[in-house]
C-alpha cells in the first residue's frame, strides 16, 4: 500500500480477508513519513522520497522486485497518474498495480474534463466554467462553488456568495474553475470496478460528518437510484481498476448530481466493507485466480460509522 498514512482500518481489513480466505498475506507499507500511524502497523515498512521527486516511481519498482510483491495499491490522488503510466513496469516485475488507466486518472484529476464526459454522457452534474468564463456571464446566479481544475481533498474549495468574491478568490485559487452549486445531502458511493473494470456494485455512503476533510461520521443507504448513478458513472468512464470513489449531492426534490470522482480507495471505504461490500476479499481472491460473487445489493442498510481517535505507540521514535 502506498501513501499509507493514517490507513489503518484498511489494512486490517485486509488481514481479516486474507484470514477468510486462509492466505499468508504480508503487508508492505511505503511512505514519506516516518511517524505515520499505517506504515508503524505493516509487516514490512518502506520509506520513499516525494512522490514529486522524480524518484518515487524507481523506488516503488525497487521495493516490488527485492519483495516479490504482487499487488500495488494506491491510497493518495497525486500519485495515481504516474503508476498509471507505469503499471506495465510494474507487470514486468511481476506487481499488479490496482490503478485505472491514464485516460481515467486524466478525466478524474481534471474537473472540467470530469464535467464534459458526464454531461456528455447525459448524466447530471453541476455546470461548470473555467473562473475567467465564469466571470464572463451576463448572469450570476448566487451561491457559486469554486475550487483548483486540479485539487483534491477539499483544499482551495470555496462557497461564493457575490461577484466580488468571485473575482478575489478566482485569483487566489491556481486554475479555478467555477461550478453550479449543489445544495442537498451528500453521498459518497464505493464503486467495485475490480481487476477487469467491470463496475458490479456501488456502495452509497450519506456523510454526517466531515474532520480534516475526511469523513467522520457517515451511513449507509441503499437507494437503487443513487447506486444506478454511480455504476453508471464508472461504465462511463471505462478501464477503471479496484475501488472508485463518486461522490453525488441529493437536494430535497430528490435531484441528485454527481460532484466529483477519486478513482482510489476512498477513507471511508471501511464502512462499505464492515456492511458487507469485502473489497479487501474480492481483490485477494482475484489476485488469486477466483472468481467472487457479487451483487448489487450485497451489503447491509441503515449500518453507520462514527470514528474516533486511537493512538499507535512508537519506541525509538526518534531515530
Amino acid at each position: 500500500m502506498t501513501c499509507i498514512g493514517r490507513r489503518v482500518e484498511l489494512l486490517n481489513a485486509f488481514r481479516r480477508a486474507a484470514e477468510a480466505l486462509e492466505i499468508d498475506l504480508e503487508i508492505h507499507g511505503a511512505d514519506l513519513n516516518k511517524m505515520s500511524p499505517a506504515i508503524n502497523l505493516v509487516d514490512k515498512p518502506h520509506f520513499v522520497d516525494r512522490i514529486s521527486s522524480g524518484k518515487y516511481i524507481k523506488q516503488l519498482l525497487s521495493i516490488v522486485r527485492k519483495q516479490k510483491i504482487d499487488l500495488l495499491i494506491p491510497l493518495i490522488d497525486t500519485e495515481l497518474a504516474l503508476l498509471a503510466d507505469a503499471a506495465e513496469a510494474f507487470a514486468r516485475a511481476g506487481c499488479l498495480a490496482l490503478v485505472s488507466s491514464p485516460g481515467v486518472i486524466e478525466t478524474c484529476s481534471d474537473k472540467l474534463a470530469t464535467y464534459r464526459a458526464l454531461s456528455d454522457a447525459g448524466i447530471d452534474t453541476p455546470v461548470t466554467w473555467t473562473w475567467r468564463e465564469s466571470l464572463k456571464l451576463k448572469k450570476h446566479k448566487f451561491p457559486m462553488f469554486l475550487k483548483p481544475r486540479a485539487g483534491s481533498a477539499g483544499m482551495g474549495n470555496y462557497k461564493i456568495s457575490t461577484l466580488a468574491e468571485l473575482k478575489t478568490f478566482g485569483k487566489r485559487v491556481p486554475d479555478a474553475i467555477v461550478q453550479e452549486f449543489a445544495d442537498g445531502d451528500e453521498y459518497t458511493l464505493d464503486v467495485y470496478t475490480g481487476f477487469d473494470g467491470v463496475p458490479r456494485c456501488a456502495v452509497p455512503r450519506k456523510r454526517l460528518e466531515v474532520r480534516t476533510g475526511e469523513v467522520s461520521k457517515a451511513m449507509i443507504v441503499k437507494d437503487e437510484k443513487i447506486m444506478a448513478i454511480g455504476l453508471r458513472v464508472a461504465e462511463v468512464l471505462g478501464e477503471c481498476r479496484g475501488v472508485v470513489t463518486v461522490q453525488m449531492m441529493r437536494n430535497k426534490r430528490g435531484r441528485v448530481r454527481v460532484i466529483e470522482i477519486n478513482p482510489r480507495f476512498g477513507g471511508g471505504a471501511p464502512l462499505a466493507i464492515h456492511a458487507g461490500a469485502d473489497f479487501p476479499k474480492w481483490i485477494l481472491m482475484s489476485l488469486c485466480g477466483k472468481k467472487p460473487r457479487i451483487s448489487k445489493t450485497c451489503f447491509r442498510d441503515d449500518v453507520a460509522m462514527l470514528r474516533y481517535d486511537e493512538s499507535v505507540f512508537v519506541t525509538n521514535a526518534s531515530r
